[in-house]
């Protein structure tokens, strides 16, 4: 069994674990699930120093790492394939590492403790699998995985609202599902195994245009079929106007669902637009990239106006994570090595401090119970410590350079300008409102008048501050030296970038 399998499947045998034992043995369960998720990362840590960072993947067999193939189902060409490249490893490291930092910040959920770690479990069985399946079949299998769980987490162990939150954030996703399975299907029945001359599900037999026949060579289908996968994966980022789902899932999820939600989640939309459509549609990809950009840029504003809008803490953070996740959108549309980079390191930077902004969210909603920014005041001169981090996270959102955002929200400028001027400048603007509404709510939680209510309000603790102090140093760490992820990913989305904006066909 493979360093990859294992990574996949070693969180569902924790769930199968858990199941077993007893309900009421709360403190058994956790540090179970804890242990469960620090293996993973161990895991995918010790592929760090082995992966050779001069191999492209995206397309090419031969330079995929730690590769699995086995026969699932022969007779519908599918197969359990799995492996990394440069696109997909930062995910993994980053959805280990997030995962393995919501068990302690779980600590307070005393409903159903066994369900909830069994399922947060079982969900990042499907993270993993959707970072690593290089089978169109296996891939969609894994992105349903991811769904269920999350349904259920929100559902039961959600806020008041949490039903309703939890059924549009299933539907929406079921949406952008069913259109995927319709462009998997088509694609499946349009593209030949070169050796067997069977049907295939393999992502990479697909990407070779020479394997692609019938309808796929109509133009109009090929826009269609971006189109279906654009708006499945966009419904993921989430893209302007498929983006209502996440405040009411944010806000009324419990605070570790919120990070795996901003900190992974996100990300597999973009991730799918790169693994999938760019190889898969290049040519369609190429012609419709001032498309992604205008999208990226309506994100960038929206996101940030919507943002200075709110009065709850955790919506303000939820838009957001909307608006940087446009930076995102924006650079990948350039097809620079620069821009191409950018995105996928603004895809890190944004898991992680996203992760640390919904994580001191929960912080304060533990003590006031509530989340109205205007309530507070005066938190400075009460929760000195909480100050400190928050201020960090505030700080590297809003991209101050020392900080990891600033490195990749510049990257992703740096890329996209050349090629979209008028988005990129306008995008800028997001840069502005982003540090309004940030600094705006500092003031008015932390300084001025002690509100009466929180003069004895408890200082962030050693637990809390374990969640927390990782994400502070990656996000310091790589803000001052970058490259130990740039690294990993350059060889491969600048490979991407160049693949796309060389390819043929008739558009």
């Amino acid at each position: 069994m493979g360093p990859l399998t294992l990574i996949t499947f070693l969180p569902a045998a924790g769930a199968v674990l858990i199941a077993l034992l007893p309900s009421d043995k709360h403190r058994l369960i956790r540090w179970t699930t804890l242990v469960f998720t620090a293996a993973v990362l161990v895991i995918a840590a010790s592929l760090y120093p082995q992966f050779d960072r001069g191999m492209a993947g995206i397309n090419d067999p031969k330079s995929f790492q730690f590769t699995e193939v086995a026969q699932w189902i022969p007779a519908y060409g599918i197969h359990y394939y799995v492996g990394i490249d440069g696109l997909s490893f930062p995910m993994v490291l980053l959805t280990a590492l997030l995962c393995f930092l919501c068990i302690p910040a779980s600590w307070g959920i005393n409903k159903h403790v066994k369900g909830y770690h069994a399922l947060f479990l079982l969900l990042e069985t499907g993270m993993m699998g959707t970072f690593v399946a290089l089978d169109f079949f296996l891939f969609y299998v894994f992105w349903e995985i991811m769904l269920l769980p999350m349904y259920f987490l929100i559902g039961i162990w959600g806020g008041p609202r949490r039903i309703y939150a939890a059924i549009k954030f299933f539907l929406y996703t079921l949406l952008g599902s069913v259109l995927m399975l319709v462009v998997i299907l088509v694609l499946y029945f349009n593209v030949r195994d070169p050796v067997t001359g069977g049907h295939t599900f393999n992502m990479l037999m697909m990407m070779d245009q020479g394997n692609q026949s019938g309808i796929l060579a109509l133009q109009s289908v090929r826009v269609l079929l971006f189109f279906g996968l654009y708006i499945g994966f966009a419904i993921k980022v989430p893209v302007f106007p498929f983006h209502t789902w996440l405040p009411d899932a944010h806000v009324e999820a419990p605070t570790a669902i919120s990070v795996i939600l901003a900190g992974v989640l996100l990300k597999m939309g973009a991730y799918g637009l790169l693994r999938i459509s760019y190889p898969i549609l290049p040519d369609a990809t190429r012609s419709l990239a001032w498309f992604l950009a205008l999208m990226g840029t309506i994100n960038i504003i929206y996101g940030a106006l919507c943002a200075m809008a709110q009065t709850d803490l955790k919506k303000l953070v939820a838009y957001s994570s909307i608006s940087h996740m446009g930076y995102v959108m924006l650079a990948m549309s350039s097809l620079t090595p620069a821009g191409m980079n950018g995105a996928v390191f603004q895809m890190f930077n944004h898991g992680t401090i996203t992760a640390m902004l919904f994580l001191l969210v929960g912080v304060i909603y533990d003590r006031a119970h509530h989340r109205d920014i205007a309530g507070f005041g005066g938190l400075a001169n009460v929760m000195p410590k909480y100050l400190g981090v928050t201020a960090v996270a505030f700080f590297a959102s809003m991209g101050l350079p020392g900080l990891s955002g600033f490195i990749s929200e510049v990257m992703c400028f740096i890329g996209a300008f050349p090629v979209w001027q008028t988005f990129t400048i306008i995008s800028i603007g997001g840069i502005i409102i982003t540090a309004g509404y940030l600094l705006w709510t500092i003031q008015r939680m932390f300084f001025g008048a002690v509100n009466p209510k929180y003069t004895g309000l408890p200082d962030i603790n050693a637990r809390e501050l374990f969640t927390l102090i990782p994400l502070v140093l990656v996000i310091i760490f790589l803000g001052i030296w970058p490259h130990p992820v740039l690294n990993l990913m350059n060889t491969s989305m600048t490979y991407l970038g160049q693949l796309v904006q060389h390819a043929g066909g008739l558009l």
